[in-house]
């Protein structure tokens, strides 16, 4: 597949348009990002990682029923995607309580959720991405109603898949976070999922597999992310 121009960088990818204009090619950076991107860094091959990772992840939800943007994987470091309208809003799902959870709310850090909570984050780097209401959603207009409730639904649905698939692998699904885009008329799963996006905990020792290990300077990054999709491909 040919890529194109530039059509949007982030802090972890880069999307090139194809000669397809309904297909994008996502590629997967190196480039480590915390706290809206104050502390910055390099994961050795993370990309590589993180989009195997994701290619897997999707892969399992498509054959679940769950529409997601995912093609196929062209490299080790490049994605064929659907070409989505991003919906302004991160849908996180917490299974149990730990990060800004814990300190806003004073709960016990890793408390288990049951129900498990979701929460919308508005997609705003320079209001550090703020956590929104569902009235905040409406008063902006980032979503409407029918797009509010079919976001929640896929993702508890997205939860209920990737929570018995993590397990079975050693690894608790601690919380995680989605973002959807419009793909022509429909509401479909985007971005990317991988220890970036999900927080993830070893069962047996507690051992965190995720980012967090770049936020809280705990090192072994590489091993850690490699670990990760060992066991994901197992």
């Amino acid at each position: 597949m040919e890529r194109g121009s530039l059509l949007y960088e982030g802090k972890a990818k880069k999307v090139f348009a194809t000669p397809n204009p309904d297909q994008v090619i996502q590629y997967f950076k190196d480039d480590a990002t915390a706290f809206n991107a104050q502390k910055r860094g390099t994961i050795f091959e993370k990309g590589i990682v993180n989009n195997k990772i994701s290619t897997r992840l999707f892969e399992l939800l498509n054959e679940a029923g769950i529409p997601t943007h995912f093609v196929e994987e062209l490299s080790d470091r490049e994605m064929l995607a659907k070409h989505v309208s991003i919906v302004l809003l991160e849908v996180v799902v917490r299974n149990r309580a730990t990060g800004s959870l814990v300190k806003r709310l004073g709960l016990e850090d890793g408390m288990v959720l049951d129900p498990p909570l979701l929460e919308f984050f508005y997609k705003k780097d320079e209001l550090n991405d703020p956590l929104v209401t569902e009235d905040h959603i409406r008063l902006l207009k980032l979503a409407d109603e029918s797009c509010l409730a079919q976001m929640k639904t896929l993702a508890f649905k997205i939860n209920d898949v990737l929570t018995p698939f993590f397990k079975s692998r050693g690894m608790l699904l601690v919380d995680f976070k989605l973002e959807f885009g419009f793909y022509k008329d429909q509401l479909i799963l985007a971005d990317e999922i991988s220890p970036d996006t999900c927080r993830l905990w070893d069962i047996k020792s507690g051992e965190i597999l995720d980012k967090d290990r770049f936020r809280k300077d705990l090192g072994r990054l590489e091993e850690t992310y490699q670990e990760v999709l060992k066991r994901v491909s197992a």
